[in-house]
């Protein structure tokens, strides 16, 4: 994994993991105890400037030894099933190479199972080499695998946004990063017409489909909240990505 100040994060997750051989992690230079918790569970720990989530990911991948990878987020947190899972996987014969992981997200104290959150499959058990995360494409890198896939059935808990501020700002952050890459694909919204999808009809849409068709309503107050700000993140990136267009952010 990689981290920077994960320490209200790191313990959960790294108990989950304590039976691994080996637990590997890069840090970007956390000022917090991120470092001294992580070594405490016997992990290997090395500092590396953030230059990427996929690249600073690629490099945690090259330091692992095992034969088999698990990648993980610091907020991530296996279950007690999924790890005898896991285990019971790798005891015997694997018949792929690389697994999907079903992950459940938290969001505002409340687990989101509808709208399309759930069940949220992430490819992160793989065998080592195997797979590399793509590099260049802002906080939404995820790991390139060509083969067939296998699917696991536990879920992998994400404690993603249990505050309303947290959640405000990863979304800002991450509006922010993916701009420049809308920017490059010439998702500036030059026209008038362009703009109003892209700024308008495209967060509605989202809304729409997410809590109506996807069924996000049945998650209560909480996924109307989350599918109402999902959609104002989908009007920031393409707002940040006008505005780099006209040179002005």
């Amino acid at each position: 994994m990689i981290a920077m100040n994960e320490e209200a994060n790191l313990p959960r997750t790294l108990e989950s993991v304590k039976w691994a051989d080996e637990i590997v992690l890069v840090d970007s230079g956390s000022r917090d105890h991120t470092v001294e918790i992580a070594q405490s569970f016997g992990a290997k720990t090395s500092f590396h400037a953030f230059g990427g989530h996929g690249e600073q990911k690629n490099v945690a991948l090259d330091l692992c030894t095992g034969d088999w990878t698990l990648l993980l987020d610091a907020d991530e947190v296996l279950t007690p099933e999924l790890q005898r899972e896991i285990q019971e996987l790798l005891a015997g014969e694997p018949a792929y190479d690389a697994y999907w992981i079903p992950r459940l997200n938290l969001y505002f104290g409340r687990w989101i199972r509808h709208g399309g959150f759930h069940p949220d499959r992430k490819l992160r058990l793989f065998k080592r080499g195997a797979a590399r995360l793509s590099e260049g494409v802002g906080p939404h890198s995820t790991p390139q695998f060509a083969g067939p896939k296998g699917r696991l059935k536990a879920d992998m808990l994400h404690y993603a946004y249990p505050t309303m501020g947290i959640y405000l700002e990863h979304m800002d952050r991450y509006s922010s990063d993916i701009a420049p890459l809308l920017q490059k694909r010439g998702k500036v919204s030059k026209s008038v017409g362009a703009f109003v999808w892209n700024a308008v009809l495209n967060p509605a849409a989202t809304f729409i489909y997410n809590y109506f068709f996807r069924l996000g309503f049945l998650d209560g107050r909480e996924g109307l909240i989350l599918h109402i700000n999902h959609s104002v993140y989908v009007h920031w990136k393409f707002i940040k990505a006008w505005r780099l267009g006209q040179g002005k952010e």
